[in-house]
């Protein structure tokens, strides 16, 4: 139950901050380009708050904190007096309109920039693109175990969340790919590797997994720690010290392996057979798993164990495996520019290809996804919840820039078609797009909401 209060919060947190700065763009131009604000509300609905300013501008929170709005004096939306006539939006020259519809989410993205900026100066917890293995299209580059990826083609991959963002983009355009990598001595190498092999059946979701590579990650012994009191574990009579060493008849050799079999070949209240070594003496158990919640939208099957405490030398290799990602201001402005330009391209060319067939529409994110997204990035501190912040603000941006009806981009394009033509588009066909692209708004809502329900349920 706390993880979904906690979900909701900072969903309507993130919500609240990004949907504010965006109509506050629409506000700020308006405003400057003199026209008259009537309403800025965050959230639709009921107010729940609300004052008038000197100039007349309504400020309001509404009820439901999903959006918000600037309304502007406008002729269409109701009577104008002849006084406030150079006041009304739609009395304004076409560039002027196109600068404040505009003006929305080219915020959006002054505010990525932003957060990533503040993000880079408190400093990321990441771990360095190290390779545990290397086999496939890897291996036969010349990729080999104990290598650290530290460019893709021309992009710094200094983490590996870079380093799986730039794969991810070659795979799927099957473009064989220059890859920079630095061996233990610190000397570097490049090698090619043929991403245009890859199959049909390839899933971005599993690029490293096609390409051969696997992230370099401390082996703990399937020891175990603790058992827990009335346990499955403790039921099956596993005790500290165990070493398990076979699940369901497939060999075990370390600890990140057993939650994985758990999970393959358990069922709860069926028998999962178990070999553990008990100083030196194999035995053969069966536990019962227990299914249970392990968040708020998931669950998994438990054996109530933990794993034993790992080793000075273990705790070493974990600490040269990690970095702190810290710039200063200037550094981390560059930064911040060249890390919202990526991520612009990268979700620009991933919609690209789900509208051509080449990405799964499964990339998709809805409400759900994105209010787990919110919680977790918050629990794990303020450099991860300053870049979903960022991360989110620029996905809104890019949203809104798409060209149906209701939404900015759909807005501009009318917009556009005025310059050409030389006079606005027909009510009729205004009216027409607005039915359009209410359609297509619930379709894209719907399809989102339905890739969270499987995700919760897969």
């Amino acid at each position: 139950m706390g993880e979904v209060l906690g979900s909701i919060w900072w969903l309507l947190v993130a919500l609240g901050v990004l949907v504010t700065f965006h109509e506050f763009g629409h506000f700020w131009v308006a405003r400057r380009l003199g026209v008259r604000v009537l309403r800025f509300s965050v959230g639709f609905g009921k107010p729940l708050w609300s004052r008038r300013s000197a100039d007349g501008t309504e400020y309001v929170v509404a009820a439901i904190p999903l959006g918000g709005y600037v309304k502007m004096l406008d002729e269409r939306e109701g009577e104008v007096a002849e006084s406030e006539l150079n006041q009304a939006f739609n009395r304004k020259s076409v560039w002027s309109r196109i600068a404040i519809v505009a003006a929305g989410p080219v915020f959006n993205l002054v505010f990525a920039v932003f957060a990533f900026w503040v993000m880079f100066m408190v400093g990321i917890p990441e771990s360095r693109p190290l390779i545990g293995s290397a086999s496939g299209l890897a291996a036969e580059a010349g990729i080999e175990a104990g290598d650290a990826i530290v460019a893709v083609e021309d992009s710094d991959t200094r983490t590996w969340s870079h380093a799986v963002l730039a794969l991810v983009t070659r795979a799927l355009d099957r473009d064989p790919t220059r890859v920079t990598v630095e061996n233990a001595s610190g000397e570097r190498s490049d090698h090619v590797l043929a991403l245009n092999r890859l199959g049909p059946d390839f899933s971005e979701e599993k690029t490293l997994e096609a390409i051969g590579i696997e992230p370099w990650r401390l082996e703990i012994p399937s020891v175990i720690g603790e058992v827990n009191d009335e346990s499955p574990a403790f039921k099956a009579g596993l005790y500290k010290g165990d070493r398990i060493v076979e699940i369901a008849g497939e060999e075990v050799g370390g600890w990140s392996q057993i939650g994985r079999l758990v999970q393959t070949h358990g069922a709860e209240g069926q028998p999962l057979p178990l070999k553990v070594d008990r100083d030196g003496v194999i035995l053969e158990l069966e536990v019962l798993p227990r299914k249970e919640r392990t968040g708020a939208f998931s669950s998994r099957l438990l054996l109530g164990i933990t794993n034993a405490e790992i080793s000075a030398e273990q705790r070493g290799e974990l600490e040269r495996a990690a970095i702190i990602l810290r710039l200063g201001p200037v550094e981390g402005l560059g930064a911040a520019v060249k890390e919202t330009w990526r991520l612009t391209g990268t979700t620009l060319g991933l919609l690209g290809r789900m509208l051509m067939g080449s990405a799964s529409v499964k990339n998709l994110s809805g409400p759900i996804s994105i209010a787990q997204f919110a919680n977790s990035s918050a629990s794990a501190g303020l450099s991860h919840f300053l870049f979903f912040l960022g991360a989110i603000s620029l996905s809104l941006g890019i949203l809104n820039l798409l060209p149906i009806p209701v939404l900015d981009g759909g807005h501009l394009l009318y917009y556009l078609i005025e310059l050409v033509k030389g006079s606005p588009v027909s009510e009729q066909a205004q009216v027409a797009g607005q039915y359009f692209g209410l359609i297509a708004l619930a379709g894209l809502m719907s399809l989102a909401v339905i890739n969270d329900i499987l995700r919760l349920v897969g």
